[in-house]
């Protein structure tokens, strides 16, 4: 897969994700797949149980169906999943 700005409008529900930033030192290094996505949240399956992750402060490695690892600021994903998928990206050079 190439990682292009297209990224940003992919179905994130149902990827692999590790959390490798955020300003919650608690939530750096949570590992598991994402079950649920809001305007402001994703919602991960951590070990048994659900964690709920602010996308606006947090850096996310997602696991491409392909294997290709995509590190995403949580600042390009905010808003809902069906509007973040019909948004057209800007090429910005």
């Amino acid at each position: 897969m190439r990682v292009t700005p297209h990224i940003l409008q992919h179905e994130f529900i149902g990827l692999d994700i590790e959390v490798a930033r955020s300003p919650n030192p608690y939530y750096v290094g949570i590992t598991g797949r994402v079950i649920d996505e809001t305007h402001n949240t994703l919602v991960i399956q951590y070990n048994s149980e659900k964690k709920i992750i602010i996308k606006d402060v947090t850096v996310f490695h997602f696991t491409m169906p392909d294997g290709t690892i995509v590190e995403i600021d949580g600042k390009a994903i905010i808003g809902r999943p069906e509007k973040r998928i019909k948004r057209r990206i800007r090429k910005r050079w």
